[in-house]
């Protein structure tokens, strides 16, 4: 029974391999045929592969031909019949170029761009469908002018160009002092210190002799007189009024040459001063100075002259009017801020040094500038890239130097022109579909030279 088994398991075997060396030789056959079936089959024209646009390389040679042949923007290309828009690099297709040249960013030539071509491989065509599930918004590149808006914070000091030094005129000593502390307020003309000159008593009388003298020559002498008192110190308000008296004067009051505050106080009554030395030392408040921290990405925006408004807390609902005196040369390194001192007027002298202000710079420029708005500027690193839309949904990239910015708005210095269009939104994702397609072509021409 056992044997039976065998010998009809064995039979099995046998018919399953011989159906696979069937199977087997046929499939060999089939294969055999198909391989030496003809591949010259026409296609229809709607089949047929389109042409290709003009690669890098081409591009490249078409340069060169062109340098030999002194053909330049503007001019038709021989060898196609075709007008020439531009030359440009393929990597960086935002930079175009109105001669054939070798490329100043890469190791290779510029291509040339035709008017009724679409070699410009930094340009990306977008579906109007795309561009809505994308949300690409765009913006006319405008001409204005831009305001720039800084607020700062600051502190008050004295202005240090108002200031006075009251110094004798004359040796003598301290009789009364009507200031007697530091810091208080004091009006023009007001009495500060009286002094007791007894080098007076000599020059008054000699002039006072000469006067009561009788003379047709005393002229000279009583001049001569005149003469030696304004040099011991004394004013021609002081003479007048010996002429107007008969007497001598021998104390003088010294008065505040304008009014603010008293900064230093450096006598006391009693002490003996010698011609020269300084009694006084008085800053006004009509005007304060504002030291501004700047932040030294923004000190660009500012300027000598520019208009500041000042606000404090210690006075609400009250605005200080100012300008920008000058930028001091020095950066902070721990804050990396400039200081700008800023003169600003003091009614009713509010501001007092030490006091904390805020300020907002209203700088109203003349000159009209390309304005875009801030989002639409892609800051690399190394420069400036603006997706500029064209029509039939393409974008390309065009490098440009930026300004200023304020408001949400960015001076475009080159680059641009009034009337285009930029994207303000989803512009990284064009731009670097833009980037892929310039090096995708590169590489293209470069596998295709092997």
């Amino acid at each position: 029974m056992n044997k039976k088994k065998l010998i009809s398991v064995l039979m099995v075997v046998g018919l399953l391999v011989a159906a696979g060396m069937g199977l087997y030789s046929l499939g060999l056959k089939r294969g055999g045929q198909i391989s030496t079936t003809p591949n010259n089959v026409s296609q229809s024209p709607a089949a047929a592969p389109a042409v290709a646009p003009m690669g890098i390389a081409d591009g490249e040679a078409a340069t060169r031909r062109h340098i030999g042949a002194g053909i330049k923007t503007g001019d038709t290309d021989p060898a196609n019949g075709r007008k020439i828009l531009y030359y440009q690099d393929p990597m960086v297709p935002g930079t175009k170029f109105d001669k054939p040249a070798k490329s100043p960013f890469m190791d290779m030539m510029l291509v040339p761009v035709y008017a009724d071509s679409d070699t410009d491989h930094g340009t990306v065509t977008v579906s109007s469908r795309i561009q809505q599930n994308l949300g690409v918004r765009t913006a006319l590149v405008t001409e204005g002018v831009l305001s720039p808006q800084i607020s700062v914070v600051g502190s008050i000091a004295f202005n240090e160009r108002d200031q006075a030094i009251v110094q004798a005129r004359a040796s003598g000593f301290v009789e009364r002092l009507h200031v007697r502390a530091t810091l208080d307020r004091v009006s023009k003309g007001q009495s500060l210190v009286d002094l007791y000159v007894p080098d007076w008593v000599a020059v008054q009388e000699e002039y006072l002799a000469l006067k009561r003298m009788k003379g047709n020559d005393l002229s000279s002498l009583i001049d001569g007189a005149r003469q030696r008192m304004l040099q011991a110190g004394m004013s021609d308000a002081q003479i007048q009024q010996i002429d107007v008296t008969g007497q001598t004067q021998t104390r003088i009051t010294v008065a505040a040459p304008l009014g603010g505050v008293v900064v230093e106080l450096m006598v006391r009554e009693g002490m003996t001063v010698t011609a020269g030395t300084t009694l006084f030392r008085i800053n006004g408040l009509s005007t304060v100075w504002a030291n501004a921290e700047v932040p030294e990405s923004q000190s660009a925006l500012l300027r000598p002259g520019t208009r500041v408004q000042a606000r404090t807390p210690a006075a609400p609902g009250v605005t200080f009017d100012g300008k920008v005196q000058t930028i001091l040369p020095e950066v902070n390194p721990t804050t990396r801020t400039l200081k700008a001192r800023l003169e600003l007027t003091n009614p009713g002298a509010r501001l007092v040094p030490g006091m904390f202000v805020t300020m907002q710079f209203l700088d109203m420029r003349v000159d009209k500038a390309l304005l875009v708005p801030t989002e639409a500027v892609i800051q690399t690193g190394k420069r400036g890239v603006v997706m500029v839309a064209q029509d039939d949904g393409k974008f390309h990239p065009v490098d440009v130097q930026a300004g200023i910015e304020s408001a949400g708005q960015t001076e475009i210095k080159r680059g641009l022109e009034a009337g285009q269009r930029v994207v303000v939104s989803s512009q990284f994702l064009i731009d670097s579909e833009a980037s892929l397609k310039g090096v995708e072509a590169r590489l293209g021409d470069t596998g295709s030279g092997k």
